[in-house]
């Protein structure tokens, strides 16, 4: 079964709205892993997680690319 993801991210949503997410996430994640260490949500999740995680590095990297392009045209 593939994993679907679990939140669906708005493209104008900022890093903040991202990480709260994402910390939510994880904070399911672990109450999961307590309770039913052998679920298939467990994997669901944590492919929502790093999906979401990868999503916050590209925030990031294209504002540092943006904030770098503006220094250098100074």
């Amino acid at each position: 079964m593939r994993a679907q993801r679990v939140w669906k991210v708005n493209g104008d949503a900022s890093i903040g709205q991202l990480q709260s997410r994402l910390d939510d996430l994880n904070k399911r994640l672990g109450q999961l892993e307590g309770q039913h260490p052998d679920s298939w949500k467990l994997e669901e999740l944590r492919a929502s997680a790093l999906s979401l995680s990868r999503e916050i590095d590209d925030l990031r990297c294209a504002e540092a690319t943006a904030a770098l392009s503006e220094l250098l045209r100074k």
